[in-house]
């Protein structure tokens, strides 16, 4: 007698999975599924951290280029107003006859802006949480007994031969502000400064 025959239900379900060996599975295929998504989760904040680090650094040093090209050749700060607006004059355009250049933070908007006299608005910055600036009557004398740069510290606009000048920008990763940040410093002397 052919035992195949006689019992066929009894071959099948010897093949099948048990209940416990079908929840195992789900179990083990959750926690590969979620570590997986784990990992690509953590790589996508790292790769779109990485580049907003490049695009703030890139986007920092082109508005300290600019900035700093704008004051080194301006021969007076005109007015200020406490870490929000810069007014200079610059003598090198316009036929000679100078020009007014202006640059202002907006912190509601947190953008940094430059303008100059019959010429076009130019976005520094966005992004922008703090923009400073502390004004300095000259350079500190790095040779001198008295390296503390408070001493150098201007009272007015006219005085103003050095400025320091201090930024920080950030950007949202997924929505929310992490730790992507560009922090940028500069002490920019005004050369063709003549008082």
């Amino acid at each position: 007698m052919n035992l195949n025959k006689i019992n066929p239900i009894r071959r099948r379900s010897v093949a099948a999975f048990t209940l416990v060996e079908t929840l195992i599975a789900v179990a083990l295929t959750t926690v590969v599924l979620g570590s997986m998504m784990s990992l690509y989760t953590s790589g996508a904040i790292s790769f779109n951290a990485m580049g907003n680090y490049l695009d703030m650094d890139t986007k920092s040093y082109r508005a300290l280029d600019l900035v700093s090209r704008e004051i080194r050749n301006s021969n007076l700060l005109l007015s200020y107003t406490n870490n929000q607006t810069l007014v200079f004059s610059n003598n090198y355009a316009n036929n000679g006859t100078g020009q007014i250049t202006k640059i202002a933070y907006d912190p509601s908007s947190g953008t940094v802006i430059m303008t100059r006299t019959g010429q076009k608005i130019v976005s520094l910055l966005t992004g922008c949480d703090q923009f400073s600036f502390q004004l300095y009557n000259h350079a500190p004398d790095t040779t001198s007994f008295t390296t503390d740069i408070a001493f150098y510290a201007a009272t007015n606009a006219t005085q103003c031969k050095m400025i320091q000048l201090s930024w920080k920008c950030t950007r949202n990763i997924m929505g929310s502000k992490l730790t992507t940040e560009s922090v940028q410093t500069a002490q920019i002397v005004l050369r063709n400064k003549t008082q």
